[in-house]
């Protein structure tokens, strides 16, 4: 899917508007270490197979952190956007709950709602838009978040 161009004074009718999902992404091992190294979080739950294997989760888990990560990539190319977009601003979350751990292995994919829009100014839009983070086959999302961004036009 790619983003919807709607003129400016549109963009508040959106508010409600529930996009398809995103393309699954896999969060496998390599990923997992890599994240570990870079944010030099190496708690034995993300990293170490034998003991994680000895937990109830039977193996090793993404950190909520990597899920949260995720979000750009999970929401690439999805989203309702004014006429004349400059760029956008990642403004941060009002809300960000991790609901279930992702197994090493697992596919994750986003599902967007259009929470809100505000015009700032004649050049600004808020949009807050509502992600839910999907795991391939369980009940619970791994997470769920109400993610901000701040988007200029020319």
């Amino acid at each position: 899917m790619a983003f919807t161009i709607v003129p400016q004074e549109e963009l508040v009718n959106y508010k409600g508007t529930k996009l398809e999902p995103s393309e699954w992404s896999t969060l496998d091992q390599d990923r997992i270490n890599a994240f570990a190294d870079c944010t030099e979080d190496h708690q034995f739950i993300h990293v170490d197979l034998e003991k994680a294997a000895q937990t109830p989760f039977g193996g090793t888990i993404a950190h909520g952190l990597l899920t949260l990560s995720m979000l750009p990539k999970l929401c690439e190319g999805h989203g309702i956007m004014p006429e004349g977009m400059v760029m956008g601003l990642n403004y941060g979350f009002d809300k960000v709950r991790f609901l279930a751990p992702v197994k090493a292995g697992k596919r994750v994919r986003g599902h967007i709602e259009m929470l809100d829009v505000q015009q700032k100014d004649d050049k600004r839009f808020l949009i807050k838009q509502g992600i839910t983070v999907e795991i391939e086959g369980e009940q619970t999302p791994a997470l769920v978040a109400e993610w901000l961004s701040m988007v200029i036009v020319g």
